[in-house]
């Protein structure tokens, strides 16, 4: 005879259920088992994650330590030295020019292909078919990149040991809720090793905010539908600020005599007050009539060793998208050569190549002299140029604002 056990005795034991180690444990199995009870689980029923949902998903779940950049349990340790994304090397490698010759014809091709519902995204959302095609040209290779991580596992080993816990485990929460919406299934729901979903990339929180289903099948899919991909894209551009009627920026000729220290959008300007200074465009034509009354800002990802530009905030509602220059400015310049073959027609020159944690050592020490670097993050952002820069002026020499 069996006996049950009654009712509300169930209840309470599922909602302290403990998850189970996997049948052959690693190093940190024991140390992650414990965090998805004790951290985890918690914050997830009280975001409405039900007990089954948990069930599911959680039992069984180990950590995939092989993912890089990782620190420790509790995000304790030191951070890494080297880089592990592309927008963390020097400009010169990635801005090849075969990248871009790659890259066009297919775009070319989805234009033509999806001309009518880029249409109507445009005419909803705003924001330029090149744009989207070309963010969705970077993130995935058009859906044409292995996408091979287990998101959720992903994720949930970034807020045990990555170098950024609190924020993940919020993400956790939110691709529990996916999970738990039914838009897709576990075995779908796949991304790259920081967490980043699907063909536009988005990491499970933004697609709770901005994926849309532009195809009308019922699901917001960013992993098989080129519709839906596209249309969210649109829709997280404009929800951060897309103006509809201007460009991202241009490249420029920048006079010796306007400093690369004033660099930033926190020094921005009306386009015509750069035209009075002697900044012109490259092309040889004017900047657009209805841009010289606009605001823009100069532009130098590479500092002094690599083209110039005048970006405007469009530029800054991309780097939205990917917290780097160099990313942005890839899309702007990919966004322009579905329409042209003009390379940049200024130069990458050679730079030293460098490690994150040295540049994190190069702002610790601007810092020290009274610099504001931005943070001591490692990253070549434009506040650690200009710093750069305005060092080199303070000791004689011509400002370049970049390592070395």
């Amino acid at each position: 005879m069996i006996r049950r056990l009654p009712s509300f005795l169930i209840s309470t034991l599922a909602a302290v259920m403990v998850f189970h180690l996997p049948a052959q444990a690693g190093k940190y199995d024991a140390q992650f088992r414990q965090f998805l009870n004790s951290e985890i689980a918690p914050a997830a029923r009280k975001a409405g994650i039900s007990q089954a949902t948990l069930d599911r998903e959680l039992n069984g779940l180990s950590p995939d330590t092989s993912l890089p950049g990782l620190v420790g349990p509790g995000g304790k340790g030191a951070p890494p030295k080297i880089n592990f994304q592309a927008e963390f090397k020097s400009p010169a490698r990635y801005f090849r020019n075969s990248q871009f010759n790659a890259l066009v014809p297919r775009g070319r091709s989805l234009m033509k292909k999806h001309a009518g519902t880029i249409r109507r995204i445009e005419a909803q959302y705003g924001v330029p078919g090149r744009i989207i095609l070309a963010i969705w040209a970077r993130e995935s290779g058009y859906g044409g990149a292995k996408i091979p991580h287990d998101a959720l596992r992903v994720v949930a080993t970034q807020a045990f040991m990555g170098q950024r816990p609190d924020f993940f485990k919020g993400e956790v929460i939110a691709a529990l809720k996916i999970l738990q919406n039914g838009d897709v299934s576990r075995r779908t729901m796949k991304s790259s090793w920081g967490g980043a979903m699907g063909q536009p990339q988005f990491l499970p929180s933004s697609y709770l905010k901005y994926a849309v289903d532009f195809d009308g099948d019922g699901k917001r899919n960013i992993w098989t539908s080129d519709v839906d991909t596209m249309a969210s894209i649109a829709h997280y551009l404009s929800e951060h600020g897309w103006a509809r009627d201007r460009d991202w920026g241009y490249e420029v000729h920048l006079p010796d005599s306007v400093s690369c220290t004033r660099e930033g959008p926190d020094n921005r300007q009306k386009i015509s007050d750069f035209v009075r200074e002697g900044v012109t465009r490259v092309s040889g034509k004017p900047f657009p009539a209805h841009e010289l009354n606009r605001p823009g800002n100069i532009l130098l990802p590479g500092g002094r060793y690599g083209p110039a530009f005048i970006a405007t905030e469009n530029f800054y509602v991309i780097k939205d998208y990917n917290e780097s220059d160099t990313y942005a400015l890839f899309v702007g310049h990919l966004a322009d050569r579905y329409g042209s073959n003009k390379a940049f027609a200024g130069t990458w020159k050679p730079m030293k190549e460098t490690t994150r944690g040295a540049v994190r050592n190069l702002q610790r020490r601007l810092e020290g002299l009274g610099h504001d670097v931005g943070g001591a993050d490692g990253l070549i952002g434009f506040k650690t140029r200009r710093s750069i820069g305005k060092d080199q002026e303070k000791n004689g020499f011509f400002a370049t604002c970049w390592v070395g």
